[in-house]
């Protein structure tokens, strides 16, 4: 179809391309915006139980789809089997819902906390809501269209292949149920908005920082006037 044509074989070029094109921009000519911004002084209880689901879950889901792309036929000798495949489907998608719990007290954040709600941006709202459907699609994934462990093998890691080596082949995507196209979609999507948003500073390594010497901050506030300071003032008729 040309829709698939031009979401599976064309796009994902693009979205590589402005990835690179625009976080190379900001790396070098606006190396202040490379940063994460951190909203923890504004509140941290809900920012702890939020991010410590989202990072470590989607860690590991990320390093699973990773070392399926990169070892399909160890992958598949390993999880090839039902008892090791049974394991390997029951701990991704509760990875899945830990994930999601992780990103849904993230946005329930960001829509609660005025503080926080001032200093979020339009793109952090579209990050969010894109993170959000990506790893609810993951989740329905795997309720619904069961054994992604192996057809992932035989589909997308072929694809992805193709895309590396300049002839994307998108009959492999044209067979998958569409909650699987747009999971595919929405990670180049992602992929896409990386430069534009906060998450461009995953793609840096802060090794400087080893030695990097301490740097002093001092509050610049104006201390509230004491009760002896405050003017007097009188009464009267208006």
């Amino acid at each position: 179809m040309p829709s698939d044509l031009i979401l599976f074989a064309v796009f994902p070029y693009v979205a590589f391309s402005l990835a690179v094109a625009v976080g190379a921009y900001r790396y070098f000519y606006d190396r202040s915006s490379y940063s994460s911004f951190s909203t923890q002084f504004l509140e941290n209880r809900w920012l702890f139980w939020g991010s410590v689901p989202w990072h470590y879950g989607l860690l590991i889901v990320l390093l699973a789809h990773l070392l399926g792309a990169l070892f399909p036929g160890t992958w598949a000798t390993l999880f090839g089997k039902p008892p090791q495949l049974y394991i390997l489907e029951v701990a991704g998608l509760g990875l899945g819902f830990f994930t999601l719990a992780g990103i849904g007290l993230l946005l329930m954040r960001r829509l609660t906390n005025p503080r926080v709600r001032r200093v979020t941006s339009v793109m952090d709202w579209i990050l969010l809501v894109g993170l959000l459907l990506q790893v609810a699609s993951g989740v329905d994934i795997a309720l619904v269209h069961r054994w992604g462990s192996v057809w992932y093998l035989s589909t997308a890691v072929p694809w992805l292949r193709s895309l590396v080596l300049l002839n994307p082949k998108v009959d492999l995507i044209a067979q998958l149920p569409w909650t699987a196209k747009f999971h595919i979609f929405n990670a180049f999507v992602l992929f896409s908005l990386f430069p534009f948003t906060q998450l461009v500073h995953i793609f840096t390594i802060p090794i400087t920082s080893l030695w990097r010497p301490y740097q002093v901050v001092i509050w610049n506030r104006k201390a509230s006037p004491t009760k002896s300071e405050r003017p007097h003032l009188q009464q009267g008729k208006a």
